[in-house]
């Protein structure tokens, strides 16, 4: 081999030799780059070598010239790995420096908690979505058609009056809702006259005096079945399913006759509440009952394929039996050590 390429070559191995032994010692970013101006910079060794080529016939100049850009990729490579190493150790001293001593206790924040209405009506959620019903939204706002007309409620009946129901100005053919029964007919009408699980619940409004047991706003649940082979058999075992499911599986409950113009027959629902050594206690909960053919043919149901059952049941009366509230108007006062009693 041609001695100039041979002591060339020694000259690389030297230098890339003192790099390496160079590049140990040194501990921290300011040094690595000292390092790379004098062996990789403009004016560095690599350059200095470059520079030499001159001195060298064009076959030494292709071997030599090939050596150094190996070295040179080499040193790049060197460098690099270095410097990660450097980034990572400052990296992890920063981080030790910044370590949180999570032994330390944090501070203690405010635990909220679920409204009594709302724990409601979450166990009411819970119960009906496991038995198949859908949840059906509707309007606070609606139009005496869906409220009162198509719900066989005729013009001659007083909740219709204007002392009895909120009234619109701006549409005298409008109101607050009395009841969430207004959704029977428009999720009726959006099925298609196909069967039908549903509940609905919200804000329902009527000119009540406020007491310990009326408001002139409360929150109410409607839910309803239409299919061809619904019983009144259907209807009772729903209703005491919920209520086991709310007060405990050895609630009783009484059913008794009663009248609303939108089931047929109609029913009303007790709680018995037994109490050792005296009478038992009736207290109403709910209404309900089969739901009147009429009202099926306003929703587009034929009552003679078609059967179906309703009940309609008011959540702060529910609230008040299970928690022993004596006052309505708990439920809106915001008093906070009303509502931290249900913090559990």
């Amino acid at each position: 081999m041609n001695p100039n390429i041979i002591e060339f070559k020694k000259k690389l191995t030297t230098l890339e030799q003192q790099i390496k032994t160079d590049l140990q010692a040194i501990n921290d970013m300011k040094q690595l780059q000292q390092a790379e101006v004098e062996y990789i910079g403009k004016n560095g060794q690599i350059a200095a070598l470059l520079k030499e080529l001159r001195n060298y016939s064009l076959e030494e100049k292709k071997t030599i010239g090939k050596a150094i850009n190996l070295l040179k990729q080499e040193i790049n490579t060197l460098f690099q790995e270095k410097s990660n190493v450097l980034e990572q150790e400052l990296l992890n001293q920063q981080l030790k420096e910044e370590e949180t001593d999570i032994s330390l206790p944090s501070f203690q924040l405010p635990v909220g908690t679920i409204h009594p209405l709302n724990k409601i009506l979450e166990q009411a959620e819970d119960f009906f979505l496991g038995m198949g019903y859908s949840i059906y939204d509707g309007n606070e706002i609606v139009s005496d058609l869906y409220n009162f007309e198509l719900m066989n409620i005729g013009k001659e009946h007083p909740a219709r009056d204007m002392q009895d129901s909120f009234y619109l100005n701006i549409n005298p053919q409008s109101l607050l809702r009395t009841h969430t029964s207004s959704v029977q007919i428009q999720a009726m009408l959006a099925s298609n006259s196909q069967p039908l699980k549903v509940i609905s619940y919200g804000n329902v409004f009527r000119r009540d005096k406020d007491d310990a047991t009326h408001s002139h706003q409360f929150t109410q649940l409607e839910g309803f079945v239409i299919d061809q082979h619904t019983t009144l058999m259907d209807l009772k075992q729903t209703i005491i399913m919920f209520m086991q499911h709310i007060f405990g599986p050895k609630q009783k409950l009484l059913f008794r006759p009663s009248y609303f113009p939108f089931t047929n027959p109609s029913l009303e629902v007790d709680l018995i509440i037994e109490q050792e050594g005296e009478k038992d206690v009736y207290l109403e909960v709910m209404g309900a009952g089969p739901i009147h053919p009429e009202i099926l043919k306003n929703g587009g149901f034929d009552p003679e394929i078609f059967q179906g059952f309703a009940f309609g049941i008011g959540i702060e009366r529910i609230a008040m039996l299970k928690y022993g509230i004596k006052d309505i108007r708990h439920f809106y006062n915001n008093d906070k050590r009303f509502l931290k009693q249900f913090a559990k």
